[in-house]
């Protein structure tokens, strides 16, 4: 059995990739991070734009092209790969996932031909403060379709245009589909590890909100909708911690010390070894993950989480052993090490950091033992 992509995704993995070189690579995640006014890269997201790759996930009726999810997990994993600095997840994995799958008909024809053609950037605003998400804690609520409270720290929060939130309302919890232009918000951008995804504090005042999927349900939608862009996280986390291992493995054959390479020395080859073995766990688990997201499969939680995990776990380790093996000149600006560690801390908390996952996998499990 085969359990690789086929000859067409990589064919695809090689297009994104080299219209992310095209666009500057690295250098476009550097500009964004020297430019105080930029929090994303323009160029780049309108290149993803014309190439249609911001509708890939959306039906051809509603103008995008239709693509599956394993196609999607290809990209995101160049996208990790090149630690591309926009809004991608936030637009494409959450966003248009959340309309896709809880939107009205007038929604869906509203929102996503926008989305696809790259004029609306979108977000979720979930989180109200530091700690897990609970749902107890929420105190932003809707009353009369006007929405009030403060959500923070929101991913790409400071660019979109339109955000799905988790608010109160009189049946619990519901999500919101928001307008991000109304005037009755206000944003205050927030400094993070990393500033080549920006990130906002965004304060309702009335804003007009409207209901995405089932009224008290929002709770059991989010968790369904994170499960999903775990999966596609995923796959970034695992581009970027292959590239982290590309980049060790180069640095060790060409660094020579003593007349020969620091690869020959038995401890980094440990260090190289045991990126190498994290980042194969990492991959299992994603496909596993790509292949429950892709089938619909009622094992999605616990794939989901699983590759949340092994993701998380290999880049962090990966990121971190990429510094150690360029020895002094890992920890200097001018070397690229740092940009992977400062991807791979950011999304080791996107969506929950990975003490909420293995929770969540452990409760996946219980069910599954419960109904078996």
């Amino acid at each position: 059995m085969n359990f690789d992509f086929t000859d067409a995704q990589k064919d695809l993995k090689a297009d994104v990739r080299r219209l992310l070189a095209s666009t500057g690579g690295l250098s476009a995640t550097r500009e964004v991070l020297d430019t105080a006014t930029m929090s994303y890269h323009p160029g780049l997201w309108q290149a993803l734009s014309e190439q249609g790759w911001l509708g890939a996930s959306i039906p051809e009726v509603y103008g995008g092209v239709g693509l599956n999810y394993i196609d999607l997990c290809a990209m995101a994993e160049e996208m990790g790969r090149a630690l591309a600095p926009v809004p991608f997840a936030s637009t494409v994995y959450l966003l248009t996932e959340a309309v896709l799958l809880f939107g009205s008909e007038a929604q869906k024809a509203s929102l996503l031909p926008q989305i696809a053609s790259g004029k609306i950037i979108g977000c979720l605003a979930t989180s109200e403060g530091p700690g897990p998400l609970r749902a107890d804690t929420i105190t932003a609520r809707v009353e009369s379709g006007r929405l009030t409270g403060t959500k923070l720290p929101v991913t790409d929060g400071d660019v979109a245009h339109s955000a799905v939130v988790l608010a109160r309302d009189g049946a619990g919890l519901s999500l919101f589909l928001v307008d991000l232009t109304q005037p009755a918000i206000t944003r205050e951008t927030l400094a993070t590890i990393d500033s080549s995804r920006g990130h906002a504090r965004l304060t309702f005042n009335g804003a007009t909100a409207l209901l995405l999927g089932a009224c008290g349900e929002g709770w059991a939608l989010l968790n369904h909708l994170l499960d999903r862009a775990a999966v596609l996280l995923a796959f970034e986390q695992l581009g970027g911690a292959d590239a982290c291992l590309e980049q060790a493995t180069t640095y060790a054959k060409a660094r020579f010390a003593f007349g020969q390479p620091i690869g020959a020395n038995q401890a980094i080859k440990h260090k190289l070894a045991d990126i190498y073995v994290n980042n194969e766990i990492a991959r299992s688990n994603a496909y596993y993950g790509a292949w429950a997201l892709n089938s619909g499969a009622a094992e999605l939680p616990q794939a989901a989480a699983s590759a949340r995990i092994a993701a998380s776990t290999a880049f962090d380790f990966a990121a971190k052993e990429n510094i150690q093996t360029h020895g002094g000149m890992g920890f200097t600006w001018a070397v690229d090490c740092h940009l992977f560690l400062r991807r791979a801390r950011l999304l080791g908390v996107q969506i929950g950091g990975i003490k909420v996952w293995k929770e969540r996998l452990v409760s996946a499990l219980e069910r599954l033992n419960t109904t078996a």
